[in-house]
């Protein structure tokens, strides 16, 4: 009924690879679930929470220099992904979820240096590149 609502096909979701369907029920991947080679690059549905949940999977796992190389494939889109970890934030914070809000924060907390280290990145191996982060 919630996606019917959004306007969101559960298939869609699914066919994204970040969600899963069984039995009528749908739930969303949680960060460790999702696929540890992902390339956003050749990702036929990007979505922004996707890439806000593999910025975290990548920060937690690999660090700023992890997250900051997915940023670096990202290019613009990764703003975007940002302002979304800021959001979920706010309201898994809202809702006493303090493990989410503890990565999305950290996500947040940590983009400055992600944005410097994948500015650097962008530098050494494309300098045209690198004025997409300037």
């Amino acid at each position: 009924m919630l996606a019917r609502a959004k306007n969101t096909a559960v298939s869609g979701l699914v066919e994204a690879k970040i969600a899963v369907s069984k039995g009528g029920k749908v739930r969303l991947l949680r960060p460790q679930e999702l696929q540890p080679d992902w390339d956003p690059t050749t990702d036929p549905r990007l979505t922004v929470w996707e890439i806000v949940h593999h910025l975290i999977r990548a920060l937690e796992s690999g660090g700023e220099a992890a997250a900051a190389s997915l940023v670096a494939k990202l290019g613009a889109k990764a703003e975007i992904a940002r302002e979304l970890a800021y959001r979920l934030y706010v309201i898994a914070e809202r809702k006493k979820r303090a493990a989410e809000a503890l990565s999305y924060n950290g996500l947040v907390q940590s983009w400055p240096e992600i944005m410097r280290l994948a500015r650097e990145a962008a530098a050494v191996a494309d300098p045209a590149q690198a004025e997409m982060f300037a």
